[in-house]
């Protein structure tokens, strides 16, 4: 008997060590498919693929860092903030709602979202299932990736969004964005990604229906190759990560997109003047130039498409490359820029946007990046924003000229339409019931 209950203890104490280390991995949710609403996850083609920080913090979340993305150096104040759009939460629970010390015009205290909380994340996947938003690129800054509290966080949101993909027949892929990465640390990058594939059994997992796959592969896409603004990683570095992505027998096998600048098939402006830049994206399978900023109405949008985008995807096409164009609804980051004018770049009531779809259409693109779903820092968030932020402050915050907050959030549902023919490419943008 004592011999037996020695064996149960043992046994006992094995399968609490095993959940304690297995719970400090990022946890593996249960999943649902609910094919029929669900989009296609074996192709990018169609499809209109969001940006998704998923990079903002409070106090009280669980994260390890507190009002990260909120607050720029100095913290998180009234008179320090670095964002330009304020979140609506109407609907939000109580626990996803965390309190500020600013204030809305009536007295009320102002409250912010936490990407920490899944229930939020969920609540954006359901948005974008509402909406007709077929997914997201989930970024993963390479540096973040470096610190305990950064990548805690990380892992979570990730986590958040696969399992809310899934939730809600949604797509997503892993995006690396390599800004900040010093010489000599992609071997960091590559020992993450082997990370997710082993203990989160990323692209692995059969239980997971919404990793997204392109011709037969799973997708990842790699940020900030080529760029002239003085990185210090190497395009030979970003070469092997590739080779790596495409080629590693236990984690490759994938799809390669990379992020590269406006200019790179002419190797100027925003680009290094260096042709090994062409090698790196020869040996990817698409690209997609970041065209955020580079024009800022609706007519030099057009011209962009015209004079750049269709050589672009010409190009692309002779060298046996898919190309997946980047979109914007407009651009401010006053608050985290205080020298640059609040409202940069006007959203036109959904002008600027829906011609940057038109364009694209025209030009021959059948997939897009819509930049961004939560970039509130850049006022390029498409998810729900107020017309009533708080006021009062240091701060200087955009209303949504308007129109219901949840207005952005169908225009792109209507601009994924019109990319697929359902419903006629006007240059006017659409009427909404």
């Amino acid at each position: 008997m004592n011999a037996k209950r020695n064996l149960n203890t043992l046994i006992l104490i094995l399968l609490l060590l095993t959940h304690t280390a297995f719970a400090a991995e990022p946890s593996l949710h249960p999943y649902t498919d609910p094919s029929a609403d669900g989009v296609d996850r074996s192709s990018l083609t169609g499809k209109v693929m969001c940006g998704y920080q998923g990079w903002f913090t409070t106090t009280g979340d669980g994260a390890e860092i507190a009002w990260w993305h909120y607050g720029k150096k100095g913290g998180f104040s009234r008179d320090n903030c670095g964002f330009d759009l304020w979140p609506d939460l109407t609907g939000f629970d109580p626990d996803e709602r965390f309190n500020t010390d600013f204030r809305f015009a009536d007295g009320r205290t102002a409250q912010l979202f936490s990407s920490q909380i899944g229930k939020t994340v969920d609540r954006h996947f359901a948005w974008m299932q509402q909406y007709g938003i077929d997914g997201v690129f989930v970024q993963r800054f390479a540096t973040d990736t470096f610190a305990p509290e950064t990548l805690q966080h990380l892992n979570t949101v990730l986590d958040h969004c696969r399992a809310g993909a899934n939730q809600h027949g949604r797509a997503y892929a892993v995006m690396y964005d390599l800004s900040g990465l010093q010489a000599g640390q992609m071997g960091r990058v590559i020992a993450d990604w082997k990370s997710l594939v082993d203990q989160m059994k990323l692209t692995r997992d059969p239980g997971d229906k919404a990793y997204i796959h392109h011709n037969g592969k799973p997708v990842v896409a790699v940020w900030g190759i080529g760029f002239n603004d003085h990185r210090k990683y190497t395009l030979a570095e970003c070469a092997a990560f590739v080779k790596f992505l495409k080629e590693d027998p236990a984690c490759g096998g994938c799809t390669v997109m990379l992020g590269v600048p406006t200019n790179w098939r002419t190797l100027d402006s925003d680009t290094v003047k260096d042709p090994q830049l062409l090698e790196v994206i020869q040996s990817a399978d698409i690209i997609s130039p970041w065209t955020v900023g580079r024009y800022t109405s609706p007519e030099s949008a057009t011209r962009y498409a015209q004079q750049r985008m269709k050589p672009d995807l010409d190009w692309c096409r002779l060298h046996k490359l898919e190309y997946m164009p980047v979109v914007f609804p407009g651009f401010s980051w006053h608050n985290l820029n205080p020298q640059s004018k609040s409202d940069q770049i006007p959203r036109l009531k959904g002008k600027f946007l829906w011609t940057q779809y038109i364009q694209a259409r025209q030009a021959g693109a059948t997939m897009i990046y819509q930049a961004m779903f939560d970039e509130i820092n850049e006022g390029t968030a498409i998810f729900k924003c107020t017309n009533s932020p708080p006021v009062g402050s240091g701060c200087v915050f955009l209303g949504n000229e308007g129109l219901p907050s949840d207005y952005y959030l169908w225009l792109v549902g209507q601009s994924q339409k019109m990319l697929n023919g359902k419903t006629p490419a006007t240059a006017d943008v659409p009427l909404r019931d």
